[in-house]
């Protein structure tokens, strides 16, 4: 209506805009105020639908992490060897360097969840879990081909999750000498020993 009240955005347009500014600015700037300004919301509005900034980091983790699962899934279902969709997966969950802004998020949320109530760490085990769930499903149907050595693909994919967390914060953060290509290799000697050695 002319004259009216400006209508809020989707709840998608602000989450995407946080990631945004994430993205160009830095973690550090990404207060409620400057969402607001950008959206053109007050923060008392964003407050309203989001009750926190933790609130808001988590929902924007969500959103991100229902757009890396679409290009997961992509990744995962297409006609390719089993060893060539898991370095495919390896690739979407390495940083592209640092203050990558969908680790910054992460590591955020993770830093935060110490003092998370159980429903918040409920919705970020959900997250873990999906990618969990894939790596799982992938290397047991490696195996089963006969692509991959006989590994229990659940202990192997908790392990090799760890390594790429560990691995991926190094490069998220900026530690020297864990650029991206220097951590892909060495991810991808540890598969070829885990994996492709003779049992």
């Amino acid at each position: 209506m002319a004259g009216g009240r400006r209508q809020a955005p989707p709840r998608e347009e602000v989450l995407a805009a946080a990631m945004e500014m994430i993205a160009e600015r830095g973690l550090e700037k990404l207060t409620m105020a400057a969402l607001g300004r950008e959206v053109g919301m007050s923060s008392g509005h964003l407050l309203y639908y989001f009750r926190s900034k933790d609130e808001l980091l988590l929902q924007t983790l969500e959103w991100s992490e229902g757009r890396l699962g679409a290009e997961r899934a992509r990744l995962l279902t297409r006609t390719a060897t089993a060893r060539a969709r898991l370095d495919a997966y390896v690739d979407l969950y390495v940083p592209d360097g640092h203050r990558d802004p969908h680790w910054t998020l992460w590591l955020e949320v993770w830093n935060r969840s110490q003092n998370a109530d159980d429903e918040a760490r409920a919705r970020q085990a959900a997250i873990e879990g999906a990618w969990h769930r894939d790596l799982v499903a992938l290397l047991a149907e490696g195996v089963s081909r006969g692509e991959f050595r006989a590994v229990d693909p659940d202990r192997f994919a908790t392990r090799l999750r760890a390594l790429l967390d560990g691995f991926s914060i190094h490069v998220a953060i900026g530690l020297r000498g864990t650029d991206r290509g220097t951590i892909l290799g060495h991810v991808r000697e540890f598969l070829d020993d885990g994996l492709l050695a003779d049992a």
